[in-house]
This record gives structure tokens, sequence and C-alpha cells, in this order.
């Protein structure tokens, strides 16, 4: 849809680029879990390295010590024995001590092939503590021509020999068993890391739960566990529900109160209307008392608009069609004109009566504080553009726009401008009451100064995630939309 009320430039309107505060900039960092899985995950596996450590220094080290001992004594008794054994016995010895001790004699031919032990730094700490008890010709191998098993060449007086003896008497330090109990010992202690972190999480993500349903004013999905096992968490949960049901009378207290306002203070406004116009003869001043009757009932409809329950049931909305209507409204006002380019492929989720009431403001707005110097015409622009899952609604004014300084303050309830923008009564409500119900309607709301004069008003709106089909649309829109989307900003 596009439509140029008479005596305005036609043209599209350009989009600016929106404003910082309506990019939807994704935010870094960890969850509160997550932070404290891996604080406790560090915890337990430093410890877990440290307990390594020092098992390593108390426990193996020594323990290859004793294993070192143990072989070189085995060694150092076998080489005695058969050094005064006669040559008869000696043969009878060495039988025996294969038979019954496992430990087997064999002579060491010069041809003999054999195989080092490759062996880590603490078992090579034991290779060397039995060179140095068995002497600088000790030969350690762990296969002689094929045959695996631990072997030890030594010499008996100028002949020289091989002891076998089984591997499992030097038993490697750490190896694939420790491997096994460490990442065994790791992978519960991050499992219990989790479990803690969830026990310790849980309170706090129901507690964030209920205060998001109470900023939404479902005060009765917001009721905690009163009986929490914690003292500290059932007491935060009984604070936290005494709050929300105090919250929840002052909102029914409110609800009271703005319908008492609305109905005792436009009996006496409508009874003030009716004697001024029949007891005032004074043609001016009655239509100046009327006015101000006029203005005050338009006060008490804004503090009823802003004081409206935060509540929205929200629907796919033709967005060109709120625009007309809302535009339609103003047909006969001679001091302003609104260029439209809205197309109707621009569907939002919203309420349409809140988004009608969120656009008449903004153009009522406009109107009043947005009027050239030199025509006393406020010349208004409406622009809409798709952008992924989002709507972009431009409302802008060709009027001297705000000092910076100002534009945060503009959406506070009550706020009134400088002198540029406040050449018309109200309430100073307007502008909150837009920011409040686009928020309700899960958007986004900004102003904005424009590079070539002139305030404009962002909304940022959902689009429904099945786009319905809207009666009118056409390729054209499409294109047009493409058009303006790659318009330079004014």
């Amino acid at each position: 849809m596009r439509a140029v009320l008479p005596g305005t430039p036609s043209g599209p309107v350009p989009l600016e680029t929106a404003p910082a505060p309506l990019e939807m900039r994704p935010r870094l960092g960890l969850s509160l879990f997550w932070r404290t899985f891996f604080l406790l995950s560090l915890l337990l596996v430093g410890s877990i390295v440290a307990w390594l450590q020092t098992f390593r220094a108390l426990e193996f080290e020594p323990r290859a010590v004793q294993t070192a001992q143990q072989i070189a004594s085995l060694v150092n008794l076998s080489r005695a024995a058969l050094v005064h054994a006669d040559p008869i016995s000696r043969v009878s010895l060495i039988k025996t001590l294969a038979d019954q001790e496992g430990v087997r004699i064999v002579p060491r031919e010069p041809t003999d092939r054999f195989a080092p032990i490759a062996a880590s730094a603490i078992d090579q700490a034991v290779i060397d503590e039995l060179m140095h008890r068995l002497g600088k010709g000790t030969v350690m191998a762990s296969s002689v021509n094929g045959e695996e098993g631990l072997w030890i060449g030594f010499q008996i007086e100028q002949d020289a020999y091989w002891l076998l003896m089984d591997r499992a008497r030097f038993s490697q330090v750490g190896g694939r068993t420790w491997m096994v109990w460490l990442l065994t010992a790791a992978a519960l202690s991050l499992a219990g890391a989790a479990v803690i972190a969830r026990l310790i999480n849980r309170p706090l993500k129901q507690l964030s739960f209920a205060a998001s349903r109470v900023r939404d004013g479902d005060f009765d999905a917001s009721r905690l566990d009163e009986k929490a096992v914690t003292a500290e968490i059932r007491e935060v949960n009984i604070g936290f529900n005494r709050m929300a049901q105090q919250l929840s009378k002052i909102e029914q207290d409110r609800a009271v109160m703005l319908a008492g306002i609305s109905h005792d203070l436009r009996t006496p406004l409508a009874r003030l209307r009716l004697e001024t116009e029949m007891s005032v003869v004074d043609e001016d001043a009655r239509q100046h008392m009327a006015s101000d009757i006029d203005q005050l009932d338009a006060i008490i409809d804004k503090f009823l608009d802003y004081a409206r329950p935060d509540h929205a049931e929200l629907r796919p909305v033709v967005l060109a069609d709120v625009v007309q209507a809302c535009v339609y409204a103003l047909r006969d006002q001679p001091d302003i004109r609104i260029n439209v380019d809205v197309g109707r492929d621009m569907i939002v989720l919203a309420d349409e009566v809140e988004l009608g009431r969120v656009v008449s403001n903004l153009l009522e707005n406009a109107r009043r504080y947005g009027k050239t110097p030199e025509t006393g015409i406020a010349v208004i622009d409406v622009a809409a553009r798709a952008r992924n899952e989002w709507v972009l609604l431009k409302v802008r004014d060709h009027g001297m726009g705000v000092a910076p300084e100002t534009l945060p303050n503009l959406v506070k309830p009550f706020f009134r401008g400088d002198a540029a923008r406040t050449a018309a009564t109200g309430a100073g409500l307007g502008l909150a009451i837009v920011d409040k119900t686009v928020q309700r309607m899960g958007g986004i709301f900004a102003l904005a100064n424009t590079a070539s004069g002139g305030l404009a008003a962002h909304i940022k709106l959902q689009r429904p995630r099945q786009m319905p089909t809207v009666a009118g649309t056409n390729s054209a829109s499409h294109t047009s939309r493409d058009e303006a989307a790659r318009a330079e900003p004014a």
C-alpha cells in the first residue's frame, strides 16, 4: 500500500537504518549453571592432578626403588649360588631355580639378538637403579632371540649369562591402567560437578522464571516453594511470594482506582460541557472552555492508556490496514501531510487495537511537534521494511528534532521536551504509552534524530513464523520493498 495525501510530493520514502537500540545483538557469556559447572570442574580436575602428583611422589618412586632392589637381590643371589656351587651341583641348582622360582639361567652368546626395554621416565629410574646395583656390564632386554620376558644379562667371572624371569616382576609404573582410573575419576568428578551445579542453580532458575512472570503481570504463576530444605532459599521464596502478593494487590487497587477516576471525572466534565454550551454567551469564550474540557478528557484517556494492564493477545496483523486506518482518521486535518509506503505483505504479530494506538500516538506527536517553521505543516513519512524475522516501521517528521541528550527522556512518563517540541499541551504520556505498548507486544521502540532534520520513531515488531496469505500481495510490492531497503539513509 502506498498512500500520499494531496499536496505532498510523491516518491519512495527512504527507510533509514534503525538506531542502535533496535539491533538484536547476541549477548556473549555463559549461564550461571555453566559458569558454576566449569568452576567446579576446574577445581576437581586440579585436585585430581595434585593428587596424582602426590601419589607419584609418595608411591611411584619408592615402589620403583623397591622393585629394583628385589630384582637386583634375585640376580645377586643367583650369581652367588652359581659361583660357589661346584660344577655338578650347578646344573641341579639351575633346574631348581627354574622349577621353583620361575627363574631360568642360560648362557649368553655373542650372536644373541635382544631388544631393550622401552620404559617411561619413572620406569627408567628402575633400570638405572638395577644398573647401579648390578654393575656396568648389566644388560636388560624385553626379548632375546624372539623370546619375550624380562632378560637380565650378567657375568660370572669371565662367563656371560642371561637370567630370564617373569615380566610381571617388573611392573611398569603408570600405563593404561592408571589412565583408565584417571579418566574414570575425572568423569565421575565432572558428573558430580554437573549435579551440584544443577542443585545450586535450580532455585535461582525458578526465581528468575517467577520474576519474569511477575514482570508480565502473571502473579498467580509466580508462587515459589515455601517449604524448601535450604533455609536461605526458603526465606527468599517466602519473601518473593509476599512481594508478589503485595504487587498483585497494588495492581488490583490501581485498576479499581483508575475505573473510579474515569467515572468520577468524566461525569462532572460532561456537566461542565453542557453548562458551557448553554450558559456562556461569548462564542470565543465558549469555544475555549470546550477546548479545555476536551483536553482534560484526552488527558484522562492518556492516563488510562498508560495504566492499561500489561497483557496483549498477539495475532497476525496486516500492518498496512492499521496504518491506513490511522491515516484516514487524520484526513481532514489541514496542518498535516502524510506519505505512506507500507506494502500489504507486511504482516506482524501484534494486538491490532494496541498497534493502532501506537501509530495514532506517533502521528499525533509528529503533527504537534514536527511542523516545519516555514509552512507550519507537519510532513510525516511512514514506511515499513521486512528484515529477516522482523518488520521495521518508521514514522518520521521533518521538524526541528530534539537535543541528543533529551532523546532517552522522551519515553519517560510526564517528561516534556524543550521549547522546540512543547508548543502543544498534553500530559507527556504519548511516547511513554508507545514504548510500553510496543514492549508489551514483544517489540522494540527507539527514537533518533535524522540526518536531514526531524525526529524518527523506529518500531521493530516480530513477523509470524508462518506467514498468512494476504489479498493483493504481488511481486511489485516485493520489488518496491527491496528497492527501499537498498536506499541510502536520508
